[in-house]
């Protein structure tokens, strides 16, 4: 116990902590999008279940550390290129973002059709549940790889991932209405997820991606759209 609290461990701590937030952002504009089809009174509850499924997800992989990085280890080779498991679940993964992400863009250009006029109906509670863990499997398996390389201590890594998905589980619930509330920032949301499906998919085949690089594009696509809506605002208000 006196080991967890040397300065070098809690740097450690702070460290991943803040990685593992960084890393979570995808995973909540996406239980954004994805539990905005949800009734409004079950959408607060399937984000605490995604949620929750993530951190016990990545616990159980960190106490499994062993097998975890066993998925590194070439299964076969493919056009010069080395192929491990994480390669395999990256791929698919990033091929259901893409798969995913376009669809709800194609949505919501066509525009939604209502049940019983040529429209689906609306996603089950276990359907939506279904898909975060899908993705949960791709993010957890990433984020966990990347624990390992930067703690040496499970404690460290496990104490990292649950306070990460607190501060998540805060800030859920915020995002989601803003996002919700703001069309153009919904659709920006969508570009960013198949972005981070094409990085995922790059990656699997061998194609190094510097996350510094798509974040920061990111980040300052969201700062542009930040100031397109303050502006927007203040139009209403001049009209008004």
């Amino acid at each position: 116990m006196h080991e967890f609290f040397t300065t070098a461990n809690l740097v450690a701590l702070l460290t991943l902590t803040s990685l593992e937030i960084v890393l979570g952002i995808d995973n909540i504009v996406f239980l954004s999008i994805i539990t905005g089809k949800l009734p409004v009174e079950k959408r607060a509850k399937a984000r605490t279940v995604g949620l929750a499924m993530a951190m016990l997800m990545r616990i159980a992989l960190l106490l499994a550390i062993t097998w975890v990085m066993s998925l590194t280890n070439t299964l076969f080779t493919l056009i010069h290129h080395d192929f491990s498991g994480k390669d395999l679940i990256l791929f698919f993964g990033g091929l259901f973002l893409v798969a995913k992400a376009t669809h709800e863009i194609h949505e919501r250009m066509e525009g939604e059709k209502p049940e019983g006029e040529g429209g689906r109906a609306a996603p089950s509670f276990m359907s939506v549940i279904i898909q975060i863990t899908v993705l949960d499997i791709v993010f957890s398996l990433d984020s966990v790889i990347t624990a390992v390389g930067m703690a040496k201590h499970v404690e460290t890594m496990i104490a990292a991932v649950v306070i990460a998905v607190m501060v998540m589980m805060a800030f859920s619930g915020k995002v989601s209405s803003f996002i919700e509330r703001h069309p153009t920032l919904k659709m920006l949301a969508l570009s960013f997820l198949i972005l981070i499906g094409v990085m995922l998919i790059a990656e699997a085949v061998g194609q190094h991606v510097d996350k510094g690089y798509i974040y920061f594009a990111m980040a300052f696509a969201l700062g542009v759209e930040m100031l397109n809506i303050r502006l927007h605002i203040k139009k209403r208000e001049h009209h008004l």
